[in-house]
């Protein structure tokens, strides 16, 4: 149930979300704000189509793809030149129904097992915005989702998580080098620029959009990329450093040749970021999350920073 001294319901709300219980939330209502545009105004896609590898044409070497390697499935590759635009991708590969999310506010990539308490959840992009990262929308409650978390924080979810799978972002010349055979999502049926980014800049700015909680400690650029495992951060340029960091288990790489995807205005031409990819004492790919360090401090307030 909703805490105390939190704040009313908006009215606007509960007519945009009749069907939306907002008696039942974990988080103030207060720190929800309007990111623009309204339910839907972002379209979230879903059972896309899907090219082979050696048939996709628009894409530059660099640009980044969101990878996900399924055991026994082809392997697919999810173009942030689509994701930026539309957010959340409803897909089944084999057996299992995903969520590839992308929250360019926050560089935050997370893909979702979609399945929960017997039933799949699809999911929309509710409008709304929480320490700037995006809040998702299920269909089948319309209870609201932190896309950074995959917590359901407001409806009658409330408190349910959603589970994790393995997924990085990388060039789709490495996804193609390494998957020659692999499948690519295809551009989708919608007006849009795709290939063009809306955020020029936006990951060299001072200051992040929308948001007005506390900066990262340590004198980390609010702004600047970390690898999220488990409550810890690795700051990207210290990973850059060093190529490769074993600690906590785990073994985190970086290699060059990926745009960022939220600094020129083709995202194909991004300065380099270089790619991450995370995996267990075992080389099996761990969950994980390459997002800004203000979005880590907003969510993991007590979070570690693996800063040496």
């Amino acid at each position: 149930m909703a805490a105390a001294g939190e704040g009313t319901v908006p009215s606007l709300w509960s007519r945009e979300w009749p069907d939306t219980d907002f008696t039942r939330r974990s988080v103030d209502l207060a720190e929800i704000i309007s990111g623009g545009p309204p339910r839907d105004g972002i379209p979230a896609l879903s059972d896309p189509e899907f090219l082979k590898a050696g048939q996709e044409t628009r894409l530059a070497a660099r640009e980044p793809v969101i990878a996900l390697e399924i055991e026994g499935e082809t392997p697919r590759a999810y173009p942030l030149r689509y994701l930026t635009w539309h957010e959340i991708v409803n897909d089944q590969v084999g057996a299992l129904p995903v969520a590839v999310t992308f929250c360019p506010l926050c560089n935050s990539a997370i893909t979702f097992d979609r399945r929960l308490q017997g039933r799949s959840l699809s999911f929309g992009v509710s409008g709304k915005l929480r320490h700037s990262d995006m809040i998702m929308y299920d269909r089948q409650t319309e209870s609201w989702w932190q896309q950074a978390l995959g917590q359901a924080v407001v409806g009658e979810l409330t408190g349910a998580e959603l589970s994790r799978l393995p997924s990085w972002m990388e060039s789709w010349a490495d996804f193609r080098g390494r998957n020659p055979q692999g499948l690519v999502m295809a551009e989708p049926d919608w007006p849009r620029a795709y290939g063009r980014n809306p955020y020029v800049g936006y990951d060299t700015a001072a200051r992040p959009f929308l948001y007005g909680g506390e900066m990262p400690p340590h004198g980390i650029a609010p702004l600047s990329r970390v690898v999220a495992v488990d409550g810890r951060a690795w700051p990207l340029d210290r990973l850059r450093a060093a190529g490769e960091i074993e600690e906590a288990g785990l073994r985190i790489s970086w290699r060059a040749g990926q745009a960022s995807a939220l600094d020129s205005a083709a995202i194909g031409e991004g300065r380099d970021v270089g790619s991450i990819r995370v995996r267990d004492g075992a080389g099996r790919d761990v969950p994980h999350d390459l997002l800004f360090a203000f979005a880590f401090h907003a969510f993991h307030p007590q979070g570690r920073w693996m800063l040496d």
